[in-house]
């Protein structure tokens, strides 16, 4: 699949989940699609600093969900992310919640030579403005690292389960349909990856969102990484500006 198909079917998938939902007159689903100037992901670049068109759908009840979400990217031959997840929130208190669930990124490939397909479990906390969550990688590899190493220098592959990233958000509207968002993550690597030299690093995000109303909102954020002497001008900070669109 070329990238002009993958976003083609990005938008066809969107379009056709607002369609399904309209037509049921109520069934739990929301979908989304945004177009952003360039997708960075725990800080670093996915599109070679290129914008992206996103988008994806939610299913809930009862507390359960299910969802997909897609994302254009500039580092396989297809040029698509799909992210499929399902898991359970609640309440804990007024004021507080809590969230868990599974996460696979998938990246279909035609004739792959790394795999970069990770699941991940996770679990998060929130009180009033503030979220906190843990990502643990479950899957043998995390984005593909190891296999990379292994490439490159022979030998056994260095796993990367038992990576963690550990995420810290906060949301304040600060007036009327204008929200500061501010994020700090850290990436902590499976020990395998860490003994043969990959280094963990923290990204970070400062930024403000306003609801335009009737499903649209618009962004903009400085988002970037630390350890750019290891990983190099991915994790550079970036402005990025968004908009979306909520059906």
């Amino acid at each position: 699949m070329n990238k002009q198909l993958a976003v083609l079917a990005l938008s066809s998938i969107v379009a056709g989940v607002a369609h399904a939902q309209a037509a049921s007159g109520g069934l739990p689903l929301t979908a989304n699609v945004s177009l952003t100037t360039n997708y960075k992901y725990r800080g670093q670049d996915q599109g070679n600093n290129k914008p992206a068109l996103q988008g994806g759908f939610d299913w809930s009840s009862g507390g359960f969900y299910l969802g997909n979400w897609n994302s254009s990217i500039g580092f396989t031959n297809s040029g698509l992310e799909m992210d499929f997840y399902g898991g359970y929130k609640g309440q804990l208190a007024p004021n507080a919640g809590f969230d868990v669930g599974v996460l696979q990124y998938y990246y279909p490939q035609k004739d792959k030579v790394i795999d970069f397909n990770v699941t991940e479990i996770y679990g998060a906390v929130s009180y009033s403005l503030l979220t906190a969550k843990l990502s643990y990688t479950a899957s043998k590899d995390y984005f593909g690292l190891g296999e990379a190493f292994q490439l490159a220098n022979g030998g056994p592959r260095p796993k990367g389960r038992g990576t963690v990233y550990f995420d810290l958000a906060a949301n304040h509207e600060i007036a009327k349909g204008l929200t500061l968002n501010a994020h700090a993550g850290w990436t902590r690597l499976a020990d395998d990856l860490r003994d043969v030299g990959f280094e963990d690093y923290a990204d970070y995000k400062l930024g403000v969102t306003y609801d335009a109303g009737s499903g649209f909102a618009l962004a903009g954020a400085v988002v970037g990484a630390t350890k750019r002497d290891f990983w190099g001008d991915v994790n550079k900070p970036r402005l990025i500006l968004t908009i979306t669109k909520s059906m």
